[in-house]
């Protein structure tokens, strides 16, 4: 029994300070990840210029390896430090460390996919649960279900966009002339989604008068199209926001993280996973 405990007590210690916020020892390990994640993406911008590559090159690639093999020993901390790994392995963050971590190795066998190392951004999704800004997580699911409520309005919003595309595209391709840029229905198709949503390159502008009348109309539509599916997705969002009331009295999380399921969020008073009914601190 004694023998037991120095090995479950590294553990428990190595996720402690893995997956939470709330010790001093986390919250300091997760500002120094954030801080080498900003360290290797500005090594990789670095990497992208050539004047500084060549002159550089080594340095820039011998720190992104000390941050690489750090990000490696991290992974497989995370990995270890967890009573079911798969559950870690395949979750979004997961995910994410792997991605952020292999393409430096890649690098040796596919030319090119160290570039792939900026996706290390996404790490920084990290910094909710440093400062504990829990709520904010909560308003991010807030707006996913808001978004996969709406998706049907805005499927047939766009749909009728595209519909109102074609045909205004095929109106200008029989007003204009080849000599405006208008050689075909798709170019004008293109030129009538280009003015539609405000951006105007400016490559093709209609001639005549009844062409210009038409892009005015088409822009001042530009606007409402803009908005619709704002207000679609703000509606959803308040609707959400409605039915997912709790009071502020009772709930109370932290940053602990389940070490069977790698679930976060859990009550300060919680002594099991909300998730998978595991022991917490167990």
């Amino acid at each position: 029994m004694k023998e037991d405990k120095p090995q479950k007590g590294w553990k428990n210690k190595l996720h402690e300070i893995i997956y939470e916020a709330d010790t001093p020892i986390g919250k300091w390990f997760d500002i120094t990840l954030i801080l080498l994640i900003l360290v290797s993406v500005v090594l990789i911008m670095l990497e992208s210029v050539d004047e500084i590559d060549k002159k550089y090159h080594d340095i820039l690639l011998s720190l992104e390896w000390v941050v690489t093999i750090f990000f490696t020993v991290e992974y497989f901390a995370r990995i270890i430090s967890v009573k079911k790994p798969f559950k870690y392995i395949f979750s979004f963050y997961g995910i994410i460390d792997f991605v952020s971590t292999i393409p430096l190795y890649l690098s040796y066998l596919f030319a090119g996919s160290q570039v792939l190392l900026a996706v290390r951004v996404f790490r920084m999704l990290r910094i909710f649960r440093i400062l504990k800004l829990v709520k904010f997580i909560g308003e991010a699911s807030q707006l996913s279900k808001a978004l996969k409520a709406s998706r049907a309005k805005i499927a047939v919003f766009i749909y009728v966009v595209l519909i109102l595309s074609v045909i205004m595209g095929t109106i200008m391709y029989l007003i204009e002339s080849d000599e405006a840029g208008f050689t075909s229905i798709p170019r004008s198709i293109y030129w009538t989604i280009v003015t539609l949503t405000t951006v105007g390159y400016g490559d093709i502008a209609p001639q005549t008068s009844v062409g210009q009348f038409i892009a005015t109309v088409i822009m001042i539509l530009g606007y409402g199209i803009i908005a619709v599916p704002t207000g679609i997705v703000t509606v959803e969002f308040s609707k959400s926001g409605k039915a997912n009331v709790i009071d502020d009295t009772v709930v109370h999380v932290n940053t602990q993280a389940c070490r069977s399921c790698a679930k976060e969020g859990h009550r300060d008073d919680a002594t099991h996973c909300f998730n998978c009914g595991s022991k917490l601190n167990d």
